[in-house]
C-alpha cells in the first residue's frame, strides 16, 4: 500500500470541502521527529493565506472533515497549521503482518502497465567511453530496473552516435591501418579507441589527399556503398565489443540488442521532411528547409527558425530526434519515453518534441521527459579530470575502484575463502561508484571522493552491504532459516514500530522513483532503513536466551524482512548484495 498517497488523497478532498481551490496539494511528507506523528500535511498554511483565513483555524477544519479512522490513532495540529497523524500501531502490524512471507514485500504490480522507453548511455561510437557517461547509464538503469519491478514494460534504447560526417575520416584511417598491419580490425579489435580517432583527425587536417577520401567516403556511405557500410560496420561493433564490457562490469542492463543509434533513423528522413512540408510544417527558406517555431524565440525576439534539412540536402540531429520520438511511439508503441540526457541538450529536445507534437507523431496522453542531471566534479569543484587534465576514462575509473576495494577487504580483521574476497571486491568497487551517484538528487552536481564513496559509515554503498550482512548474521548465529519462520508479528517497541513503518514505506518510495526518475531517494530510503534497524537491533534483542519465544519470532520476522528490504532496494539500483563481509 502506497501510505503517502492515500493520505494525500484524503487530506486533498478535506482541503478541498474546507474551501480550498479543487487539486490543491496536501503536501504529505514523512515525519522528521516522531514526536510529531508518523506522517505531517503541509499544504493548509499557503492555501488559507491565498483564501484569507486563519492557518490553524483551516487546518482544524480539514481534521474535522476527514475520516481516518481505520488507519489513524490520532491527528492534530500543531504551530501555525501543520497535520500531525500518527498511525495506529495495530493497524501497522496487521498490515506489515500481512507480508512477512512475500517476496515483494507489498509492493503491488500496477494496475496500469506502461510501455516506457529510457533513452540512456549513449556513447560514441570510435571514442571510450568516459565518466560523463556514467550518471546516464547508472541513472537510467536504476530507473528501468525500477520500472521493471513494479511491472512495466521497459525498452532500454541506447542511443549511439554512430552516424555523421567522421564517418569519413574514421573509415580512411582503418582502411591505411588495416594496409599497414595486413590484418582484418575485426580480428585484433582497436586497442586506443581515442588514440585511432586522434590519428584520424590529425590525418584529415593535414594531408589534403587523406581529408579528400575522406569526404569521398561520407558520400559514398550516406549513398549506401557496401564497402563503407562494411567498414563503418566494424567500427560500430568493435566500439560496442569494448562499452558491453564496461556495462557488464558496471552491472547495468543493457545489452547489444538495446542499440539504437543514429543511424536507424536515417532511411525514415526524407519521407520525414516530406510530411512536415506536406502538414505545412517545414517550408523551403534559401534552400534549406525550415519550421519556424512562433514559441521559440532567439535572442532578438524572433521566432526561432529549426533547420530540418540543410541546402546541400543533409539532415540535422533534430531531424534525427523528431524520426526516433515518432519512431517510439509509432513502432515501439510508447506510453512514456525518458530521456536521461545531458542539461545542456533541454532546448533541442523541447524544440524536436514540439515539432513531433504538431506533426501528430507524438499523442498527449504519450508523455515524453528529458530527466536531465548534473555533473561529476572533483576535489576543485571542477569537471573530474585526471591529473593531467584528461577525461578519465570509465575503464580507468573501474580498475581504480577495484584496486581500492581489494586493498580495503584485504586491510579489514576477516577470514574470507578467495571466491568471497572476489565476490565482495567486485561488489564494493561497482557499487561504490554506482551508490555515490545515484544518492545525489540527479540534478545536482556532486563532488567525486574515493575516501568518501568507500567508507563504511553515512550512506554508501559499504555501509548499506555490511547492513545487509549483519542482518543475515543474526540467522547464522541463531541458526535459523529466515524463509522458514512462523509465529506472528507483533509490535510493542518504539524501535520495533518505528522499523514497521520505515519498512511500509517501500511502496511509496518506489513509485517516486518510478514518477519523477530519482533514484536518490531509494537510497536515502534504505539509509533510513538501516538506521532504523541498527536502532532496533540495541533496544530490542532478537536471540538472546531470555527473550520470550513469540517476541523472538516477530523480531525475526522484522529482520527477515529488512533483509528482504535491503536486497530489493538495491537490486532496483543495479546493485549486489553479499551474504559475508
Amino acid at each position: 500500500m502506497n501510505l503517502l498517497a492515500f493520505l494525500e488523497q484524503k487530506v486533498t478532498a478535506a482541503l478541498v470541502a474546507a474551501g480550498a481551490p479543487d487539486g490543491t496539494p496536501a503536501l504529505v511528507r514523512v515525519s522528521g521527529h516522531a514526536r510529531h506523528g508518523d506522517y505531517q500535511a503541509n499544504g493548509v498554511m499557503s492555501v488559507a493565506r491565498s483564501l484569507g483565513k486563519n492557518p490553524r483555524e483551516m487546518a482544524q477544519r480539514v481534521t474535522e472533515l476527514l475520516d481516518l479512522s481505520d488507519v489513524v490513532e490520532k491527528t492534530e495540529v500543531a504551530g501555525p497549521g501543520f497535520i500531525n497523524f500518527f498511525l495506529k500501531t495495530q493497524w501497522l502490524t496487521q498490515q506489515l503482518g500481512q507480508y512477512i512471507h512475500d517476496d515483494r514485500l507489498g509492493v503491488p504490480l500496477v494496475d496500469k502497465k506502461q510501455t516506457v522507453v529510457v533513452d540512456l548511455s549513449s556513447p560514441n561510437v570510435a571514442k571510450e567511453m568516459h565518466v560523463a557517461h556514467l550518471r546516464s547509464t547508472v541513472i537510467g538503469d536504476a530507473v528501468a530496473r525500477t520500472l521493471e519491478f513494479l511491472g512495466h514494460k521497459v525498452i532500454r534504447a541506447n542511443h549511439i552516435g554512430d552516424w555523421g560526417t567522421q564517418f569519413g575520416m574514421l573509415i580512411a584511417r582503418m582502411e591505411d591501418l588495416e594496409a599497414e598491419q595486413q590484418v582484418d580490425v575485426m580480428d585484433v579489435g582497436l586497442a586506443n579507441l581515442e588514440e585511432f580517432y586522434r590519428q584520424a583527425k590529425q590525418e584529415y587536417d593535414s594531408d589534403p589527399a587523406f581529408s579528400e577520401r575522406a569526404r569521398d567516403y561520407v558520400v559514398k556511405l550516406q549513398g549506401g556503398d557496401d564497402w563503407c557500410r562494411e567498414q563503418w560496420q566494424k567500427l560500430v561493433q568493435v566500439t560496442m565489443k569494448q562499452n558491453l564490457h564496461l556495462y557488464e562490469r558496471l552491472n547495468v542492463k543493457i545489452t547489444d540488442k538495446d542499440t539504437m543509434g543514429e543511424s536507424m533513423y536515417n532511411p525514415m528522413l526524407p519521407s520525414l521532411v516530406a510530411d512536415l512540408k506536406r502538414k505545412k510544417l517545414a517550408v523551403e527558406d534559401q534552400g534549406a528547409v525550415v519550421v519556424h517555431l512562433d514559441e521559440f524565440r532567439n535572442k532578438d525576439g524572433d521566432p526561432m527558425g529549426v533547420i530540418v534539412q540543410k541546402r546541400d540536402g543533409g539532415f540535422l540531429y533534430t531531424t534525427t530526434d523528431i524520426a526516433c520520438a515518432r519512431y517510439r511511439v509509432e513502432s515501439l508503441e510508447a506510453d512514456r519515453v525518458l530521456y536521461y540526457v545531458d542539461a545542456r541538450q533541454s532546448d533541442h529536445l523541447k524544440q524536436a518534441w514540439f515539432i513531433a507534437r504538431k506533426a501528430g507523431y507524438i499523442p498527449a496522453q504519450v508523455s515524453f521527459e528529458h530527466h536531465t542531471f548534473g555533473m561529476m566534479l572533483g576535489q576543485d569543484n571542477r569537471p573530474f579530470r585526471t591529473r593531467a587534465g584528461g577525461v578519465v576514462k570509465l575503464a580507468a575509473l573501474l580498475d581504480e575502484a577495484r584496486s581500492r576495494a581489494t586493498e580495503l577487504v584485504r586491510s579489514r580483521d576477516g577470514d574470507l575463502s578467495e571466491q568471497r574476497e572476489e565476490e565482495l571486491v567486485r561488489a564494493l568497487s561497482t557499487g561504490a561508484i554506482k551508490y555515490a551517484d545515484l544518492s545525489k538528487n540527479r540534478t545536482s552536481d556532486y563532488v567525486f571522493d574515493w575516501d568518501s564513496m568507500l567508507s563504511f559509515e553515512g550512506n554508501t554503498a559499504p555501509y548499506m552491504m555490511y547492513a545487509f550482512t549483519r542482518v543475515q548474521s543474526i540467522f547464522r548465529k541463531a541458526g535459523v532459516d529466515a524463509n522458514g519462520l512462523s509465529g506472528a508479528l507483533n509490535l510493542t517497541e518504539p524501535e520495533e514500530r518505528g522499523l514497521a513503518i520505515c519498512l511500509l514505506r517501500m511502496t511509496e518510495v518506489l513509485d517516486t522513483v518510478a514518477r519523477d526518475g530519482t533514484p536518490h531517494f531509494l537510497c536515502g530510503w534504505l539509509f533510513d532503513l538501516a538506521g532504523c534497524f541498527m536502532k532496533f537491533y540495541e533496544s530490542c534483542p532478537v536471540t538472546q536466551s531470555q527473550v520470550d519465544p513469540e517476541v523472538r519470532q516477530s523480531r525475526l520476522h522484522l529482520c527477515a524482512m529488512t533483509a528482504r528490504a535491503l536486497r530489493l532496494g538495491l537490486e532496483c539500483l543495479g546493485m549486489d548484495v553479499v551474504e559475508y563481509m
